[in-house]
């Protein structure tokens, strides 16, 4: 049994002017999509040197956190005040 296709049909070929407003419109996306990008990599890059900053200062923080717990005077028997 031969396999029998059905032959090819193309789409209409269009004209000059068409295929140069649709050449027009994808240029067009394409630029609006190259500054959405670079939009989007100037927030990135500006969030991570956020970021960045917070955790050297949470490190910071931490840092002086321990300082602070290991130089605290031990309990003393004193008596309070109330008594």
């Amino acid at each position: 049994m031969a396999c029998v296709s059905a032959p090819r049909t193309y789409p209409r070929m269009s004209s000059t002017n068409e295929l140069s407003d649709r050449i027009d419109a994808l240029e067009a996306k394409i630029s609006f999509q190259d500054e959405t990008i670079e939009t989007l990599n100037q927030t990135i890059t500006a969030q991570w040197q956020q970021i960045d900053a917070l955790a050297r200062q949470i490190g910071k923080l931490s840092e002086r956190l321990q300082e602070a717990e290991t130089n605290v005077p031990g309990p003393t028997n004193e008596r309070p005040p109330h008594y």
